[in-house]
C-alpha cells in the first residue's frame, strides 16, 4: 500500500498504474470504523485500483465545531486499510489542499442545503462541496463510495457531481451499525458509558416511526409524534430535529410512503449523533447493517 501526501506524488503513482484503469476511491476524515471499512470492501469488489483519502477537512467545521479535537490515528487507520487491500492512500496537509493563494469554492442553494444540517451549520455544505471536487479532480476515480448515515451529504454529494457534470458515479454504502443499533460513528468516542447506551434511542425513535407508518399511520404528522415521543422519554438525548424528507431534495413530505426518508439527529452528552431510515422506492426498508465482528 502506497501512502502520498502531496498531490505531485499523488500524480506520479497514478502514472506508474497507466491509462484505463479504474479507481474506485472513498473519501474519509480517518478515525475509521467499520463503516468506513465496508465501503473500501465495496470498491475493492468492483475495482482494479482502490484509494482512500484522509483528510480533516477545516472548511466543513464552524468556529465552535470540534476541528482541533475531532479524533485521529494515522497509524491505526493506515493499519486498517493495508489489511483491507487499499492500494494507495491520500493523505495531504491542510497546507496542500488549501495553499495561501487559494481562493475558489463550490456553493450550492434551495432546500438541500439550506435545511435541517444546512441551517445548524452554515458553510458546512459549502465546505463539504469544495473539498470532494477537488478530491475527485485529484485522484481522478470512476466511482466514489460514501455512507448512507450522513444521508444529507450524500445527497448534496450526487447534487453537485450532476449539477458540474463530474465524471464519477456516486454509490451509497448502508449505515452499519452496533449490535444495539446505534450507527457507527467516529464521534462516538465521545460518549461516556451512560450516553453510550442512551444513544441507541436513536434507532429505537426511527423505528417507531416505521412502525408507526406500518401500521396505517402514513402521514408525516403521526410518524413525528412517535420518533419525537421515544426521545423525550430519555433524559440524556435532546432532539434537535427529526424529519420525513425526499431523500434526493431534503423537501418534507406531508406523508411517508415508498421514497421517503426518515432522519434524525440528537444531541447526546458531547456529539450531536446523526441516523436516518430510508424507504425505498420498491416499498423496502433500509435501516443498515450489524458490524461485522473485528471491524470496530
Amino acid at each position: 500500500m502506497e501512502v502520498v501526501r502531496s498531490v505531485a506524488a499523488w500524480r506520479a503513482l497514478r502514472a506508474n498504474w497507466g491509462t484505463g484503469v479504474e479507481i474506485g476511491f472513498v473519501p474519509t476524515m480517518g478515525y475509521l470504523h467499520a463503516g468506513h471499512l465496508s465501503l473500501v470492501q465495496m470498491a475493492r469488489a468492483a475495482h482494479a485500483r482502490v484509494v482512500v483519502s484522509i483528510f480533516v477537512n477545516p472548511l466543513q467545521f464552524g468556529p465552535s465545531e470540534d476541528l482541533a479535537a475531532y479524533p485521529r490515528d494515522e497509524a491505526r487507520d493506515l493499519t486498517l486499510l493495508e489489511l483491507s487491500g487499499v492500494d494507495a492512500v491520500f493523505l495531504p496537509s491542510p497546507a496542500e489542499m488549501y495553499p495561501p493563494d487559494f481562493a475558489t469554492g463550490v456553493t450550492l442553494s434551495g432546500p438541500l442545503v439550506e435545511r435541517l444540517e444546512g441551517a445548524r451549520r452554515p458553510g458546512h455544505f459549502a465546505g463539504v462541496a469544495t473539498v470532494v471536487t477537488k478530491l475527485f479532480g485529484i485522484v481522478g476515480p470512476s466511482h466514489a463510495y460514501f455512507g448512507q448515515k450522513d444521508a444529507q451529504q450524500l445527497a448534496v454529494v450526487r447534487r453537485f457531481v450532476a449539477d458540474l457534470a463530474l465524471p464519477v458515479e456516486i454509490v451509497a454504502g448502508p449505515i452499519i451499525r452496533e449490535p444495539d443499533g446505534l450507527a457507527l460513528s467516529s464521534r462516538n468516542v465521545y460518549l461516556t458509558p451512560p450516553q453510550r447506551a442512551a444513544a441507541t434511542v436513536l434507532r429505537r425513535a426511527l423505528a417507531a416511526g416505521r412502525f408507526a407508518s406500518d401500521t396505517g399511520m402514513h402521514d408525516a404528522k403521526s410518524m413525528l409524534a412517535a420518533m419525537r415521543a421515544v426521545i423525550a422519554a430519555e433524559p440524556l438525548a435532546t432532539l434537535d430535529y427529526v424529519d420525513v424528507v425526499d431523500p434526493a431534495t431534503f423537501v418534507p413530505r406531508d406523508h411517508g410512503g415508498p421514497g421517503s426518508l426518515l432522519v434524525l439527529v440528537a444531541q447526546v452528552g458531547k456529539p450531536r449523533l446523526l441516523d436516518n431510515y430510508l424507504w425505498r422506492a420498491d416499498g423496502t426498508w433500509d435501516t443498515g447493517s450489524v458490524a461485522e465482528e473485528g471491524h470496530a
